[in-house]
């Protein structure tokens, strides 16, 4: 007698997969400007309206080898806030708003109640940083995933005012970089990590390792919209992720260098036990936000209103450094 030959029998369950989309649809709120969202095969955003000279800005990402601590742990829904955050704070680099997400999520086997978890964390992120969540796609791939693992991926489209774009080629030696503080280690240096610590120090301290990345996207907003002519005041913005404090470099002109004291803040003790057993100073800036998730580079004389303004949206900051000519 032959076996069953149809796709469930490869590792395929398309019932499974179409529940899941209902699930989506239930936990997702859709918001303005979507004219059509999940469920079809694309999306429709409109425009704001209030914008004249619209420019859209993108953003794609992943949270790497993180899930691979959601999977031990087994816990999901921080890592969608992290998939958020991680694209979000990206299109928020060049003073965007956020306008839609989209996410792929690729499983070995579909399992609900870990693929809702995830989504929950999405839609929570995607409501932290004033965004729709209208799309995505769920890939079921037996071959490639073990049991229980997964992958993610999200992309992000954001909007801003032509004459708003901020993208750093204003900046001038004498500017102050002020560091906005982390939520802990973010989503990067997992791969190290995993070395560092055994599974069973990772279970123990799960609640620090699995820290949802901050989204940024809110109050730093509010803090643009508050300043007239912000891009002449704050000139380059820098999210501190894959590759660490290099990443400040990325938005500033070639023949400029920042220059960052290292003892300007509070490094938090994660940080320092990982150095501790082993990982470089050097090494250690260049995989990890060391308590440091944002930049912004300013203009010297409004640092400190700046500075008193986040702390008043509850984002702790110091300046950590300035500008200079590069030698």
């Amino acid at each position: 007698m032959k076996s069953r030959m149809d796709y469930q029998s490869a590792g395929v369950d398309i019932r499974k997969g179409e529940r899941f989309v209902e699930v989506i649809k239930r936990i997702n709120r859709e918001r303005r400007g979507v004219l059509k969202g999940i469920g079809g095969f694309n999306a429709l955003v409109s425009l704001p309206k209030e914008i004249n000279h619209p420019v859209l800005v993108s953003a794609t990402d992943g949270v790497g080898t993180k899930v691979k601590l959601s999977s031990l742990l087994g816990k999901h829904r921080t890592i969608g806030v992290d998939l958020v955050a991680m694209c979000v704070n990206d299109v928020l680099c060049a003073g965007a708003k956020p306008l839609f997400f989209l996410d792929y999520l690729s499983v070995g086997r579909l399992e609900l109640k870990q693929a809702k978890e995830i989504v929950q964390g999405i839609v929570e992120g995607c409501e932290e940083a004033g965004c729709s969540l209208v799309g995505g796609e769920t890939a079921q791939m037996p071959a490639l995933y073990k049991e229980g693992e997964y992958d993610l991926a999200g992309f992000c489209v954001g909007i801003v005012e032509r004459k708003r774009i901020i993208e750093g080629s204003r900046i001038r030696s004498g500017d102050k970089i002020i560091g906005i503080a982390s939520n802990g280690l973010h989503s990067n240096g997992f791969s190290l990590i995993r070395k560092i610590f055994t599974p069973e120090e990772l279970k123990k301290n799960a609640q620090e390792f699995l820290k949802p990345t901050r989204i940024y996207v809110k109050p730093i907003l509010s803090l643009l919209n508050k300043i007239k002519d912000a891009h002449l005041i704050i000139k380059g913005i820098a999210h501190i992720t894959g590759g660490g404090f290099a990443n400040i470099d990325r938005v500033i002109p070639p023949d400029l260098s920042p220059r960052i004291e290292k003892n300007s803040w509070e490094i938090p003790w994660i940080f320092k036990e990982i150095q501790r057993r082993g990982v470089e100073e050097k090494e250690m800036f260049r995989v990890f936000n060391m308590g440091i998730g944002m930049v912004l580079v300013v203009r010297k004389k409004e640092a400190g209103s700046i500075q008193r303004d986040l702390e008043r949206k509850g984002l702790k900051n110091w300046v950590i450094g300035e500008v200079i000519a590069k030698v």
